[in-house]
């Protein structure tokens, strides 16, 4: 009986552990398989919860522009664009004074010399610029009157929804306390459309003046002034040339004109504007912040990719083992250091020092020098460069590792030399993983955050291209900057909330589609190689 006591355990141990699935090849399973199955649930979560709130905000939007429209607003917005065409025009005309009086000053001439000359033609500056003050006047009383009418239809519409709340939660006699009045928005806008002769009467009176005014204009000893007196000539010929176009379009705009989601949706994927506290129309365009984020990206990578992928190759095939432990954790502790420590360093050094740099003498050459801001796209994208190396050197460096140790030998035993075997094998055969850690560093810096908050500036404009180099050094802002700036303030279901959650799914829809690119890039290369 006591000899049989020993397996009698044994048996029953085992038992036990077949029973209750304790064996470490299963708890090991289980472990994994639960933190993979927990991972696939959060982000199906999270793709869930992006989308419900994102394509909420179309709907949103469309109701948006369609009181804009309906309450006058686009009428009035129509008025001023030929009103902001003036002031440009005036803007241009004050520069030629400006330049005037920059050149007497250099000359020599004291301050009251400078103002005597200048006097001589200060009532054609001044005449110029009372002919817009009709037009000002004109568009501000009507913008005034259409401006309330959509406050007022707004707050109507609010309290028809508080009451109908009270309503469905069985509290009718509050309800019936509350006094709506009703708001007739074609009413209102006929109050503005009912003058539009005077508008008209405002646009003969400018085709007369003008003309007259540029007859006056003054003729400069300097050929740089008279140049740009000319060209200012050309520009108001012009502007009286495109009046008639402005009344046109006044007449063919119609109030009763539907707006689609489809419209909604055009405004926001090509709009150039997102303005969030206008008091006229708020708008939510994602081109300037996409651009901004593409620009700050591109001068990230353009700077990471070359020194990620170079380290690694360098440390991994080149470098001596002394060397390996110098370089490899110098590297690798740049991704400990916390990011706003970076945008830190961004904003007390690394701006300062570029913007002092472009002032020296020696920095003239550059057309766009020097700079009068410190954070810039170009201070954001260094910065971002730093952060995304380690990512890339490290998963780099991993790619060239798995590269058999053979294909190296037998390229050095056929005769190539080191770097032709570095060139044409090992790289070559590694592309896919380097590929993947470049695209995974381009994911680091699309989606970072507290450094160009911090350190790109934050103007929404959408970045002049056609400057060349100089557009690396213009602030901007990005799509996860302007999350975290303003997610924050939003009232929760408003528009401007559901707005920023379709800037997040765009973030999204990019990481998704870059992938996808990034596998068929790969997977081509490795089909040509085969």
């Amino acid at each position: 009986m006591s000899d049989r006591e020993p397996e009698d355990r044994y048996d029953l141990s085992s038992r036990r552990k077949s029973f209750l699935g304790l064996t470490k090849e299963s708890a090991l399973k289980g472990l994994f398989g639960g933190n993979a199955f927990v991972s696939i649930v959060v982000l199906g979560l999270i793709t869930f919860f992006l989308f419900k709130e994102g394509f909420g905000f179309f709907g949103q939007y469309r109701e948006d522009l369609t009181i804009y429209r309906k309450s006058g607003l686009e009428y009035v917005e129509l008025m001023r664009e030929e009103q902001n065409a003036l002031s440009a025009l005036n803007r241009y005309l004050n520069s030629i004074r400006t330049l005037q009086s920059e050149q007497l000053t250099e000359s020599g001439l004291e301050f009251s010399d400078v103002k005597a000359v200048l006097r001589k033609d200060e009532d054609f500056f001044y005449d110029f610029e009372d002919l817009a003050f009709p037009l000002r006047e004109h568009i501000l009383e009507a913008s005034e009157v259409v401006a309330t009418a959509r406050d007022s239809y707004e707050e109507m519409l609010d309290l028809q929804e508080h009451r109908q709340n009270l309503i469905n939660a069985g509290r009718q006699s509050e309800a019936n306390s509350f006094e709506i009045t009703e708001i007739d928005l074609g009413q209102m806008f006929e109050l503005v459309k009912s003058k539009e002769g005077d508008f008209n009467a405002i646009n003969r009176h400018l085709e007369e003046e003008i003309p007259a005014l540029l007859e006056r204009a003054p003729i400069y000893d300097d050929p740089d002034l008279n140049s740009r007196m000319n060209r200012f000539k050309e520009l108001a010929t012009l502007f009286l040339s495109e009046i008639p176009v402005y009344e046109e379009r006044i007449v063919l705009w119609n109030r009763e004109d539907a707006i689609s989601i489809g419209e909604s949706f055009t405004s926001f994927i090509f709009g150039k504007k997102w303005v969030t506290n206008s008091s006229i129309q708020n708008w939510y365009g994602i081109v300037p912040l996409f651009s901004g984020s593409l620009l700050v990206a591109m001068i990230a990578m353009f700077f990471a990719v070359p020194f990620g992928v170079g380290a690694a190759v360098y440390v991994n095939q080149v470098a001596r083992p002394l060397e390996q432990n110098l370089i490899k954790p110098f590297i690798e502790f740049i991704s400990a250091i916390p990011s706003v420590v970076i945008g830190f360093f961004g904003i007390a050094v690394f701006g300062t020092l570029i913007r002092n740099m472009s002032g020296w003498d020696s920095m003239e050459w550059v057309n766009f020098f020097p700079l009068s801001e410190r954070l810039t796209g170009f201070t954001a994208g260094c910065l971002l460069a730093l952060m995304a190396i380690p990512t890339i050197f490290t998963l780099a460096e991993d790619a060239l590792n798995n590269v058999p140790i053979a294909f190296k030998e037998a390229s050095m035993a056929l005769g190539s030399t080191k770097l032709q075997t570095i060139i044409r094998i090992i790289v070559p055969t590694a592309l896919s993983g380097i590929i993947s850690a470049v695209l995974l560093g381009f994911g680091r810096v699309i989606g970072e955050t507290m450094v160009v908050l911090l350190c790109a500036g934050n103007r929404i404009e959408i970045p002049q291209f056609t400057e060349g180099i100089g557009v690396f050094f213009e602030p901007v802002h990005t799509m996860t900057g302007i999350i975290a700036q303003e997610l924050g303030e939003v009232v929760n279901g408003s528009l401007h909330y559901r707005a920023l959650f379709v800037v997040g799914l765009t973030l999204f829809l990019i990481s998704l589609l870059i992938n996808y690119f990034a596998q068929k890039i790969v997977l081509k290369f490795q089909i040509s190689r085969g």
